[in-house]
């Protein structure tokens, strides 16, 4: 969970983070929401205008009732309403899925500036999507259009937390690939930033898990590419950050499944507003408010 100050102009003028608990019930977990931007605000003594909420799919949009699929304690959890009532009483305020937010800011700040369509993705604990396509966010008729995560890469696939089986999530997200490693052989922690560490110094356990991932993630961009004719796609979240072990195959993979021009002309990359583009992003869902 992290939460920051942001500026009008998108810059991060401070933020925090802290782990998500583990198995915790909707009131733990609003407490340690509630404890991070306590925290925040009594260090930056900061007044703000607004606030905007970034968080994993799916959920009931606009009513900002949240059901992360890597967060089972909340299972339409009232999180905008919390949030107002606490913090946004006399205050503009917006919700939506991470995500979108992340593209959202790309499209505004970021690797998608001047372009009109631009995916944004974030590939963690689990992997989301958000779009922007002719200019403007796409919200879909629930607010979940662009969740590319649940495009199918696998038919006879793992299962997926959504319910499905062989989508991008099921293969791609972090403790699955930690898990792929486990089973590989990887006799190091279980998480995916050791996993991480792993694939870089040549563990070919960690390495193959890395690369089955990135795999995954290259083709479903590949197919998102091909049915939204978007000109950049941004890949945010931890496992984006795991270095050449995760794009070396996600890129192999969207040249290889890329064939039409126009898909192998869309440029793939980090956001270019680093780590804390989501904390841009949440912020861009309400500038416009203000």
């Amino acid at each position: 969970m992290a939460a920051g100050l942001v500026a009008s102009d998108g810059t991060v003028l401070a933020h925090d983070r802290v782990p998500t608990p583990s198995g915790a019930d909707a009131e733990t977990l609003w407490s340690a929401v509630t404890g991070l931007l306590d925290g925040l605000l009594a260090t930056t003594g900061s007044s703000y205008d607004a606030v905007g909420i970034g968080c994993g799919g799916p959920m009931l949009w606009p009513e900002g009732l949240v059901s992360p699929l890597n967060i089972h304690g909340w299972r339409g959890f009232p999180l905008l309403d919390r949030v107002r009532d606490r913090y946004a009483a006399d205050r503009p305020i917006a919700i939506h899925n991470d995500a979108v937010a992340l593209a959202v800011a790309e499209h505004r700040w970021g690797a998608g500036r001047g372009h009109d369509n631009v995916l944004g993705m974030v590939v963690s604990t689990g992997v989301g999507g958000g779009l922007v396509l002719g200019g403007r966010r796409v919200d879909g008729s629930s607010g979940n259009a662009g969740h590319v995560g649940h495009v199918v890469v696998e038919p006879d696939g793992p299962p997926c937390p959504c319910g499905g089986r062989g989508c991008v999530e099921a293969v791609a997200r972090g403790p699955v690939i930690a898990e792929r490693a486990v089973r590989l052989g990887w006799t190091g922690e279980q998480t995916g930033i050791a996993v991480a560490a792993g694939a870089r110094a040549g563990d070919p356990a960690c390495v193959a898990a890395f690369a089955h991932g990135g795999r995954a993630v290259g083709i479903g961009i590949a197919s998102a590419v091909a049915l939204l004719d978007v000109s950049v796609v941004s890949v945010g979240g931890g496992i984006s950050q795991a270095g050449e072990v995760f794009w070396g195959p996600l890129r192999a993979a969207f040249a290889e499944h890329g064939g039409m021009e126009f898909v192998r002309r869309c440029h793939v990359t980090t956001p270019e507003l680093g780590p804390l583009a989501g904390l841009s992003g949440a912020a861009a869902l309400v500038i416009d408010e203000v």
